[in-house]
């Protein structure tokens, strides 16, 4: 979910950092090592030119995947005529394997692309989704495009959006815990993964929470 184009703010107008660039700040290093790995591929293949270039995502089975499941979440359609045939063969296969893991598991996405922040602990974040389960329990949803996972901070990400789901919405607390899905770039191959609570990861996104405006605050000695 990218972050809103003026940043996220506190009622005083007060900027605030986000979710992921307060993780990426200490972010894993396996997770960086996999990403240079992805590059120095692309690089291998000619889809970039050096480490930092960007890959045109568009022709990823797995990014085409992904928009396919927000499309169908909206209620919409994504036109996937332009690309190549196997492509979309690929990315048509994962939604599909969504849509089955969807119906299994009747979860019903109740709220999306909410621009959420925490006056308490002052940050700010997108959650990608909140559902309701076969139990009529609150969980939350999370969708990755990656060959490789999960990470670490992919948990303190899920649980740094419990922090500001609650701090916003007291009366509907997350009993129904955390569902990540991932779709593989290049063939969009679908995994699930659950987690009943993440307390530890709360902690630990708040240290780093901590830790960053600390961080903040030395560099301006410098």
């Amino acid at each position: 979910m990218p972050h809103p184009k003026g940043g996220y703010k506190l009622q005083s107008g007060e900027k605030v950092p986000g979710v992921t660039t307060i993780i990426g700040r200490f972010k894993e290093s396996g997770a960086l090592l996999w990403w240079a790995f992805g590059q120095g591929k692309a690089a291998e293949r000619g889809e970039i030119n050096n480490l930092y270039d960007k890959r045109d995502e568009a022709a990823d089975a797995g990014t085409l995947a992904h928009s396919m499941v927000e499309a169908h979440i909206k209620g919409t359609e994504v036109d996937i005529s332009g690309y190549p045939k196997e492509i979309q063969a690929m990315a048509q296969q994962g939604f599909e394997n969504y849509l089955t893991w969807e119906q299994n598991n009747r979860i019903k996405i109740v709220a999306q692309e909410m621009e959420l922040v925490s006056e308490m602990h002052g940050f700010g974040g997108c959650p990608d989704g909140i559902g309701i389960d076969a139990k009529g329990l609150r969980c939350i949803v999370d969708w990755k495009t990656s060959s490789s996972g999960p990470y670490v901070d992919w948990l303190l990400q899920l649980a740094a959006y419990n922090i500001l789901w609650i701090v916003n919405h007291s009366d509907q607390p997350i009993t129904g815990g955390y569902h990540l899905c991932r779709f593989s770039k290049e063939n969009a191959d679908f995994h699930h993964h659950y987690w009943s609570e993440l307390e530890e990861a709360k902690k630990q996104f708040l240290l780093f929470l901590e830790a960053y405006k600390r961080d903040k605050l030395l560099k301006k000695r410098l």
